[in-house]
């Protein structure tokens, strides 16, 4: 028997939370590999 009814819109905002909180550096960094991976391969 689960009561899960009450915690589930917290768990998802704290899912929501920690997956931005890894992407955002992620995607960040990616973009910072292609520009300068860019930079360097065309001059």
């Amino acid at each position: 028997m689960s009561s899960d009814s009450s915690p589930q819109p917290r768990r998802t905002g704290l899912i929501v939370l920690s997956w931005l909180w890894v992407g955002l550096p992620l995607g960040y960094g990616l973009y910072e590999l292609v520009r300068k991976a860019t930079q360097l391969f065309t001059g």
